[in-house]
């Protein structure tokens, strides 16, 4: 009887619990129903009257769409919702909703759009070459050989900034020449010169801006690196030390060192009161004289890439190098100008001639990676074969196989026909590798079996070389490829442990300098040229600094792991004297970046570098526009629509009118209407940035107009205003915001792809993980990588919406 009452009970209880979860569900349906009836009034006042089906403002319609179904449209409704967070739509001088609202209804879509993610997990990415950043890194890993890439290969395609988006990546008989060419290159300096022919190699003064300084006690000097082929004596010559016609360059005595790997190698005086006798006396005859004794300089040094130093040990006459002649002149020579100088100076460049005496090739680095075995003790050809197949293991990405080692062999025999050497063999096995397609290129294929045009998961090798183009920007160490080749990279852990051991490695800077530099256009500071009658401060050497400044600050948050909203807030960066005096920070004196705390705060953040300052101006003035426009898409991640064409950006003013300042004569374009849908969005922001001129120098009266500088401005938001202290304490207040358009750029950049609308849900999951641990750098890492969109491959879309997409980007 007691177990018959228990099943009754159980029974009853069972039908209240469902009664009550019925009751809940329509409880909770009349909530959607009340939200979505809501939200429709709102569109229905603010938006159906430009956007239904028979407006159709923008090709867009909405009245059509049913709220209830959000998902169905996701793709729609990913566009409207970047538009309402960037207040472009209702457009300016149209009635706006309530901030509120915006707000509640951005939030809702969003949560119905990522709890029903609609299209496929992941996009389509097609094979692509290696850009020549890659292909630079690609080579310094496989065999230690520095290319610069810029030498070698043409410039690359960018889209929003980046130049490792795939569709980007294609290929012309023009860069399968250049490759070749440089494949060549690379592996005559990797294997060095068997032979001991002798090289004659020009440096240039110009061409030498290293970021490295000079030791301590030098000055007015070069720094570079330089391949000997061989060992042997080398023999340099220093070109011209500026001996003109003038004796005055002789005037001080100084002291021209040559260092070889931080050694001493050369140490001879010139100038003083004898050299100027010298020359007062013979004239030409005499400056040949002196300029004998720094030619054919003998010195002994053994095969590969070693550091040279040239420069002057001299009384300084002055407290540091920054005002002499201007300081940094631009051409790599430190403290000596084109000014009345009164010492020697390196005028045209170092020439290195060698080897004479030649004594073989000492295993170099370069050697050490390729040359795995010794010939003389396992025979020349099975020696030959270990190390192409180990060369190509490497270079390819992948286990070899008996058919990839077959295809390769024939090259080192060629390198033998005729009497060539051992050495000779493998430098055609190196050049063969290095333009092998499976090396230039990427390509996902996925497992063996997969259905054409489906959605399929990444290899486990496929996973490692998406993984370490993104985080080193080139391919697998050993570490990860043999996990990868042994199928455990995807085993529970193992990523997200790779993951934290790569952020650790020198190789991860290529976050900083491939994707934050790039993705915040500081990689092309040198497209503003400021004029230097209005901007007699600024010269190329503080453009090198801007970009200096701003590497050394993103490396300090992003490979500290820092919050990325460090980006906006900071107070720490890295100054030198110049940049200092520029930003009127006191007690910093030299040449060398050091880092800094910022006691004027508003100079905290990506908002106050001068970098960012330089980039969204033109040469004669601010523009509200471009730092507005910048705000609103890298900050914000809602950038303004593309200006029509034939848009009118002139605001200089006729001669003999009263000088206006920037914000006077942006005003008269404003007013105009069709002009206002945009400039109403993108100018408030950027004129609270109006504090800084052209070049990022702190000021509060128009030099031109002699007016008062005023920073106030009105937020699209309705949040008035004054200055970039105030405008960050906006963008600081919604740090998932910040997030959201940080993470978006880097996915792009790891996925090598734009985002298409199905990304977006899992972009926001990232965010939201992050922001349980203070969106921290690797938590937004290891989030990307852990999503569908890195870890899968989608179906190729049709070809002809494949490429008006990327003729968009472009």
């Amino acid at each position: 009887m007691k177990v018959m009452n228990t099943t009754a009970s159980l029974l009853l209880a069972a039908s209240l619990l469902c009664l009550e979860s019925q009751g809940f569900a329509q409880t909770r349906a009349a909530a959607e129903l009340s939200a979505t009836d809501q939200y429709h009034a709102m569109l229905t006042t603010y938006c159906f009257t430009c956007h239904s089906a028979r407006a159709k403002m923008g090709g867009l319609v909405l009245d059509s769409l049913n709220l209830q179904a959000a998902a169905d449209d996701a793709r729609t409704w990913e566009k409207a919702l970047r538009k309402l967070r960037g207040h472009l739509m209702p457009p300016p001088g149209s009635p706006q909703p309530p901030q509120k609202d915006v707000e509640s209804f951005t939030a809702w879509m969003e949560g119905t759009l990522d709890s029903q993610p609609k299209g496929p997990k992941a996009g389509y990415v097609p094979i692509q070459r290696l850009n020549r950043t890659e292909y630079a890194a690609a080579v310094k890993a496989l065999v230690d050989v520095d290319v610069n890439p810029k030498e070698v290969l043409p410039q690359d395609i960018q889209v929003d900034g980046f130049d490792d988006i795939a569709d980007a990546l294609s290929v012309s008989p023009a860069f399968l020449d250049q490759y070749v060419a440089a494949a060549r290159h690379v592996a005559k300096q990797a294997i060095g010169d068997p032979t001991g022919h002798v090289a004659n190699v020009k440096y240039s003064i110009a061409s030498q801006n290293s970021d490295e300084p000079l030791p301590p006690g030098l000055r007015g000097g070069v720094r570079f690196k330089h391949n000997f082929p061989a060992d042997g004596e080398y023999r340099i010559n220093v070109l011209d030390l500026g001996l003109g016609l003038y004796t005055n360059t002789l005037e001080n005595e100084s002291t021209l060192v040559i260092m070889l790997d931080d050694r001493i190698v050369f140490r001879k005086p010139i100038g003083g009161s004898a050299d100027q006798a010298t020359v007062d006396r013979k004239g030409a005859p005499g400056r040949a004289a002196i300029m004998e004794r720094f030619s054919k300089i003998p010195v002994q040094v053994q095969a590969g890439v070693h550091d040279l130093v040239v420069g002057f040990v001299d009384r300084a006459e002055v407290e540091s190098d920054e005002n002499v002649a201007g300081g940094f002149d631009g051409v790599g020579v430190l403290g000596f100008g084109a000014g009345n100088v009164r010492t020697a100076r390196l005028a045209d460049g170092i020439q290195i001639v060698g080897p004479f005496n030649f004594r073989g090739v000492s295993k170099t680095a370069s050697r050490s990676l390729i040359f795995v075995c010794d010939p003389n003790q396992i025979g020349e050809p099975a020696c030959a074969r270990r190390i192409t197949e180990n060369l190509a293991r490497r270079a390819f990405r992948r286990p070899v196989t008996a058919d990839d080692v077959s295809r390769l062999m024939p090259f080192y025999e060629a390198g033998r026909k005729g009497g060539g050497t051992f050495d000779e063999g493998i430098e055609q096995v190196v050049t063969a590798v290095l333009a092998s397609p499976d090396f230039l290129y990427r390509a996902i294929r996925g497992p063996k079996g997969t259905a054409p045009n489906s959605e399929f998961a990444l290899t486990d090798l496929e996973l490692a070389s998406r993984l370490s183009f993104f985080l080193w920007n080139t391919g697998p160490d050993e570490e990860l490829l043999t996990l990868a080749a042994g199928g455990g990279l995807t085993k529970p852990g193992a990523l997200d442990k790779q993951v934290r051991r790569m952020l650790a490695d020198p190789k991860a800077s290529s976050l900083v300098t491939s994707f934050a530099m790039k993705w915040l256009n500081f990689t092309t500071l040198d497209s503003v040229q400021p004029d230097p009658k209005l901007y007699p401060a600024f010269n190329e050497q503080l453009r090198h600094d801007f970009a200096t400044e701003a590497e050394a600050f993103l490396r300090s948050v992003l490979l500290e792991d820092r919050s990325v909203v460090d980006l906006l807030t900071s107070d720490h960066t890295f100054l030198n004297e110049r940049l200092a005096r520029l930003y009127g920070v006191p007690g910093v004196y030299g040449s060398q970046f050091r880092e800094v705390r910022l006691a004027e705060k508003q100079r905290a953040g990506l908002l106050g570098k001068g970098a960012m300052l330089l980039r969204t101006s033109y040469g004669d003035r601010t523009s509200p526009v471009l730092r507005g426009a910048w705000v609103l898409d890298k900050l914000m991640g809602t950038p303004p629509a593309t200006p029509p064409p034939n848009t009118a950006t002139d605001l200089s003013q006729k001669a003999g009118e009263l000088p206006k300042t920037v914000r006077a004569r942006l005003e008269q374009h404003r007013n105009k209407a069709v002009c206002k849908q945009c400039h109403g969005v993108i100018d408030p922001t950027g004129l609270a940035l109006e504090n800084f001129d052209a070049i990022g120098e702190w000021r509060t009266v128009d030099r031109e107009a002699k007016a008062p500088i005023d920073a106030k401005t009105v937020l699209p938001n309705g949040i008035a205003i004054d200055g970039p202290m105030e405008l960050k304490s906006q963008l600081v207040a919604r740090p998932a915001t910040f997030a959201e358009a940080f993470t978006e750029k880097l996915m792009m950049y790891a996925l090598n792809r734009q985002l298409e609308y199905f990304d977006m849900p899992q972009v926001r999951a990232v965010v939201r993980g992050a922001a349980k641990d203070n969106y921290k750098f690797s938590s937004i890492v290891l989030g990307i990588v852990n999503t569908d969109a890195f870890r899968k491959q989608g179906p190729a879309p049709p070809a002809k919406e494949h490429g008006v997409k990327l003729a968009a980007a472009r």
